[in-house]
């Protein structure tokens, strides 16, 4: 009889005996994160056998293999698949995918702490905008650790006046691009226990790496196909965003969308957002608009969001459905928005595969159509696209 099989029948379980045939945790290897140092900051983490046993494996670096991070650029136009909308917004890489690319990336960034809690990673930034904070009062940069702390502050309060201090020294240098668009608009940042540690102003979030939060709503109406009483469909109001815009400029949109600052609910966001940029009256966003989830990503951003590339922007949108009737019209009413679109399903699926919409919003028509049975199991891919509208975000939320 098999060794093991004899210790496993109802009436014989033997638990001591069982206890010898699993590893002591002194003879389990298990894979770590190698320490990443400036000597070698340049190279891409690999994995070396110690033995010939492939069991007994460790992540270490093969100093031979230079990393090759690439740009991040939008996937050429079309058509362009489901998948292929998700990898161009959820661009960073899974560990669980593709390690030594995890790694490369993950080993390259500075993580960022503050003082109160060093155990717990908030966002990454980059080595270049890391090296702006070198000797700065306040902050303290560990090369060896790749760590940068906001040690100043022992409050929310006194943490948010020493970052506003900080970014508006950099706005004043005009060293980083994408502070050029500057709002006056606070984003929270979060701790493990969900409290806010800080704010900060929305235009410097990039150059951190911390979650931000936005609401977006897909408005929606079941209009006739043609004359008399025949069957309706389903359409939906699409803005352009103005090309002025200093982000995505141009592209399409969600009917409404926009970030949420410190102190701000996501469904007075989504009314406040509804008034600016669609003239819909609070009156039928509180009684219409339904909550309907979230859709989170983790985005590396390229070119086309404004300001430099390849800063990090792990995001979480709170999700809206609004149906509304034939003569509620959306409007703009500031300059953000060109213009408003009354267009079918299939009109908007064609512009998505066109690469028309803005990266995020794409990801929240996907999740619509899913919810709304639009898009099915029969579509390829439909098991990874659910999973990766829903990315379990790296650092603390809220």
């Amino acid at each position: 009889m098999d060794p093991i099989g004899s210790y496993l029948t109802m009436d014989t379980f033997n638990l001591s005996k069982l206890r010898d045939y699993i590893p002591s945790p002194q003879d389990l290897r298990l894979p770590r994160i190698p320490t990443w140092t400036a000597a070698n900051s340049e190279r891409e983490p690999t994995f070396e056998d110690d033995d010939d046993n492939d069991l007994n494996r460790s992540p270490t670096l093969d100093t031979d293999v230079p990393i090759t991070l690439t740009e991040p650029t939008p996937i050429p136009p079309g058509p362009k698949t489901n998948l292929d909308l998700i990898n161009e917004c959820d661009s960073f890489p899974y560990y669980h995918t593709n390690p030594q690319l995890y790694l490369a990336h993950v080993n390259t960034y500075y993580g960022l702490f503050v003082d109160a809690y060093p155990e717990t990673e908030l966002g990454y930034v980059l080595p270049s905008v890391a090296e702006v904070f070198r000797g700065l009062s306040g902050w303290k940069l560990d090369d060896a650790a790749r760590s940068l702390t906001l040690v100043a502050g022992s409050n929310e309060e006194e943490r948010s006046a020493a970052v506003a201090a900080t970014t508006k020294a950099m706005r004043a240098t005009d060293h980083f691009r994408v502070l050029r668009g500057w709002r006056e608009e606070l984003y929270p940042v979060y701790g493990p226990k969900g409290e806010v540690l800080f704010s900060l102003e929305r235009s410097a979030s990039p150059l951190f790496g911390i979650v931000t939060y936005g609401v977006h709503m897909t408005a929606y109406t079941y209009s006739k196909k043609g004359e008399g009483e025949g069957e309706k469909e389903m359409r939906i109001w699409v803005p352009r965003r103005a090309a002025s815009k200093q982000t995505f400029g141009g592209m399409l949109d969600n009917t409404v969308a926009g970030g949420m600052a410190s102190g701000e609910s996501a469904f007075e966001s989504l009314v406040r957002e509804a008034q600016e940029e669609a003239s819909l009256p609070e009156e039928v966003m509180r009684k219409n608009a339904k909550a309907v989830g979230t859709v989170t990503y983790f985005y590396i951003r390229d070119p086309r969001a404004g300001g430099e590339s390849r800063l990090l922007q792990p995001e979480c949108e709170y999700v809206y459905d609004l149906q509304l009737a034939d003569d509620v019209v959306p409007k703009p009413s500031d300059d953000e928005v060109a213009g408003f679109e009354l267009k079918t399903v299939e009109e908007v699926k064609q512009a998505m595969r066109n690469g028309e919409f803005k990266p995020n919003c794409a990801l929240v028509l996907l999740d619509f159509f899913i919810r709304h049975g639009i898009l099915t199991a029969e579509e390829p891919g439909y098991i990874e696209i659910v999973a990766r509208l829903h990315r379990r975000l790296e650092f603390p939320t809220a």
